[in-house]
């Protein structure tokens, strides 16, 4: 059963701190909507592979999750 990432323990911020943060920080704010977006849909690819196989379509959403989660520590380090 596909489980979502815990955004916040991956990025060693509290969520009350990264939630504070993106109320003044446009950029953070479309990060992390974006990477939701995008988990949200790694974990509908996942459900409907039931775990049987991996596809590229399904890797390529992965990639970019993490991408996303990248720039989303980027931009929190830069403003700390």
């Amino acid at each position: 059963m596909p489980v979502s990432h815990d955004l916040y323990q991956d990025l060693h911020y509290p969520r009350e701190i990264v939630q504070q943060r993106r109320k003044v920080d446009d950029k953070l704010d479309s990060l992390l909507d974006e990477y939701v977006d995008i988990d949200n849909q790694v974990l509908a690819a996942e459900a409907i592979s039931a775990g049987n196989f991996v596809d590229e379509d399904l890797l390529h959403l992965k990639e970019k999750r993490l991408t996303v989660k990248y720039l989303i520590e980027q931009q929190l380090e830069r403003k700390a």
